[in-house]
């Protein structure tokens, strides 16, 4: 779980620095992806996995975080991103 958690801190070091544009996401705006993204991470410190799955849409090939990087201009960022997450699962 560790290196999943490690992903998720450098995805908020992104996020939560700049304006997100998350039309496209579901979400609400930038400041409910970065409450979300805390939680999980906060559930992965005390070692509760049962938010992997959702953590598993959120990083999948067209899902919510690619669609907000590609659209607030990390999209190279988050090709990274997304290749840590899938290896630490």
């Amino acid at each position: 779980m560790e290196g999943v958690a490690g992903v998720l801190e450098d995805l908020l070091a992104v996020v939560s620095g700049s304006e997100q544009d998350t039309g496209w996401s579901g979400w609400g705006g930038g400041d409910e992806m970065v409450a979300e993204l805390r939680g999980h991470l906060a559930r992965l410190r005390v070692g509760d996995a049962s938010g992997l799955p959702a953590l598993r849409r959120l990083f999948a090939p067209t899902g919510a975080l690619q669609e907000v990087a590609l659209s607030s201009g990390w999209g190279g960022r988050y090709l990274e991103l997304a290749r840590r997450f899938d290896a630490a699962c």
